[in-house]
């Protein structure tokens, strides 16, 4: 999934971990995006690697001791301000505690503390360093101002001691920095169930009944819904390491398994988080729980066998031909109660000219406040990247046009909005 960063601005500072190749594979995820990017980087992380290796891959001069200059932006205070966002990966240890202290003494720790804007870390230590207490004092402090901390994994560190330390993907750092850019302030917070993928009815332990759908879509979805600021959760049938850790993610398989975590995930969104809402100076903070959604775009198999097997139901003993009884699957979206949440169902169709219309009446028939809909052209149109949707509601639709997945989640989400009074 590609995302559209055009005219946003990212400063990445660089330290002297052995991490640190893992900020080239991040600069190259922003600026594959369209941002434009500046990088700063300490003493000891040029001992690692080349300022001339990021000026290739930004097309922009590298910010060092050296290179500092007051006749341009290259210096600690004018490029943090044309940065939307400063992220430091990796944050060495040492870095960390100076940060927390206001220690400024070489270049990259001058910009952080000259920069008036969101600031993330990510950390990237060995285990004993990270877990020192003065580490995670500096931690603390760091996250107490404002600092959103990016956790680092737990892994064979490069020293050979295993455990937590090593610096998180940098699909997961470009993730977690951009939602700073895109939050929105209708989203954040906001409680949102995304179910995708199709579900795997089961015949014996080795063979079930299944479609073509990927799941990809709401993989999209639940991603566009991170990046606003949403509290996602994303029960899926379907691959999902692609998408950001910090979503919430249920893995099941049958259409009976997704209406019953569907159903607890409903529960638990109605019963809100609280956030607090934008007042004007002269009044109080209230706070407010934002009315949920729902976006349903699994494709829940129509029928189940009926009497599934435990085991390998061996081939020399259905004989010939083999007819399997089947039993209709409940509707989820028929099913739950969906009093206090905005749902959103898909409807994918083959039919050109009822298709429209069939998607349309599930508005009715279904209770729900709007549709995705999708006219497919055969089996081939699964498991694609890209997909063409109309939304409908009852007052109107419209064309959101053909594009990546995740574009169209952005536009579907615009269009859902509408749908909430608040």
């Amino acid at each position: 999934m590609e995302l559209n960063l055009k005219g946003k601005n990212i400063l990445i500072g660089v330290t002297g971990s052995i991490a640190i190749y893992k900020a080239c594979e991040l600069v190259r995820l922003f600026v594959k995006s369209g941002a434009s990017v500046d990088v700063v980087m300490t003493p000891s992380a040029e001992k690692f690697i080349s300022p001339l290796v990021f000026e290739a891959l930004t097309r922009n001069r590298v910010l060092t001791n050296s290179s500092e200059s007051w006749a341009t932006y290259l210096n600690h205070i004018d490029i943090g301000k044309r940065a939307d966002v400063f992220v430091i990966a990796p944050a060495t240890a040492n870095s960390i505690n100076k940060l927390s202290k206001g220690i400024a003494d070489n270049i990259l720790l001058q910009s952080a503390l000259a920069f008036n804007g969101t600031l993330l870390i990510a950390p990237s230590a060995n285990t004993n360093m990270l877990e020192n207490h003065y580490t995670i004092g500096s931690l603390k402090m760091l996250a107490v101002n404002d600092v959103k901390i990016i956790s680092p994994e737990s892994k064979l560190l490069a020293c050979g001691d295993e455990g937590k330390g090593a610096l998180a993907e940098p699909l997961e750092i470009f993730y977690q920095t951009a939602q700073q850019l895109l939050v929105d302030d209708f989203w954040k917070d906001r409680k949102v169930v995304v179910t995708g993928g199709g579900t795997r009815e089961k015949i014996d332990d080795v063979r079930y009944i299944s479609n073509f759908s990927s799941g990809k879509m709401a993989n999209a979805l639940a991603t566009a819904l991170y990046l606003r600021g949403a509290d996602v959760c994303l029960i899926t049938t379907k691959e999902y390491s692609s998408i950001p850790k910090e979503i919430y993610t249920i893995a099941v398989d049958d259409a009976n398994e997704m209406l019953e975590y569907t159903i607890d995930s409903i529960r638990v969104a109605k019963k809100g988080k609280m956030s607090r809402a934008t007042m004007s100076s002269s009044e109080p903070i209230h706070l407010i729980q934002k009315r949920p959604y729902l976006f349903m775009a699994a494709a829940v198999s129509d029928f189940t066998p009926k009497y599934p097997q435990n085991g390998k139901i061996k081939k020399s003993s259905i004989g010939d031909s083999w007819s399997i009884e089947l039993k209709e699957n409940p509707d989820i979206l028929s099913t739950i109660n969906k009093d206090g949440i905005t749902t959103i169902g898909f409807k994918a169709e083959m039919d050109s000219i009822n298709g429209f219309n069939n998607a349309r009446g599930m508005l009715k028939s279904k209770s729900i406040d709007g549709v995705c809909y999708n006219l497919l052209r055969g089996s081939d149109s699964f498991g694609t990247d890209d997909n063409s949707i109309t939304f409908i509601t009852d007052d109107y639709s419209i064309d959101l046009g053909h594009g990546d997945k995740l574009s169209l989640s952005f536009k579907i989400l615009d269009e859902s909005r509408k749908l909430n009074n608040e």
